[in-house]
């Protein structure tokens, strides 16, 4: 655990890279989860918030002063690691791509993000 503290924190100072532009504000993690409404209720006091994101049954998602976190209900995957990432106020671009484990990464602003939310879950509710 220690060394992925290590790499968070290094990640967020340096360009991983070449095609993404400015600094990373907030690591994103991504998780598949059993039962959505557990979650969230557990998660709203881990957090101490509640997500800005939820399309009802399906997925929320939370965003804190340094964290990024999304859950999609998805049962037969539940407790695994959907992908990571780094939301930036200064990308151009949604991007992704995967590491040398086969880890997705996605690189993206705030609005980006959004935007797909709503592509993917119009019946959702996104409050800034």
């Amino acid at each position: 655990m220690r060394d992925f503290q290590h790499f968070v924190v290094y990640s967020f100072h340096v360009k991983l890279r070449s095609d993404i532009e400015g600094p990373m504000d907030k690591i994103h993690i991504a998780l598949a989860v059993k039962d959505l409404e557990k979650f969230i209720s557990e998660y709203k006091q881990r957090l101490g918030c509640k997500p800005v994101a939820i399309a009802k049954g399906r997925y929320a998602l939370w965003r804190t002063n340094i964290l990024n976190l999304s859950i999609t209900q998805d049962a037969e995957n539940a407790g695994m690691l959907r992908h990571l990432g780094f939301e930036s106020s200064e990308t151009a671009r949604m991007v992704s791509d995967y590491d040398i484990d086969g880890f997705k990464w996605e690189y993206f602003t705030a609005e980006q993000q959004r935007l797909e939310i709503i592509k993917h879950y119009p019946d959702g509710v996104y409050k800034d």
